[in-house]
């Protein structure tokens, strides 16, 4: 399933650099979720991810992802 992650403090273009790159989210229990930064979402600074083998839980809304 996709979702739609705000990289704070950037533009479009400097968002269009993550794209391709690998998203990671941990849970507050230490299990780790990846995905892949897709596209862009938008002009301010959003991107699309893709986190297709489990999807991400109700609980990850307005929590931080890491991307590597």
């Amino acid at each position: 399933s996709g979702a739609c992650v705000l990289i704070n403090d950037v533009d479009a273009e400097e968002a269009q650099k993550v794209v391709g790159k690998k998203a990671v989210w941990t849970s507050p229990a230490g299990k780790k979720i990846t995905g892949t930064v897709s596209a862009l979402h938008g002009r301010k600074g959003n991107v699309r991810s893709i986190f297709a083998n489990e999807g991400l839980p109700g609980q990850s809304l307005g929590t931080k992802i890491q991307i590597e």
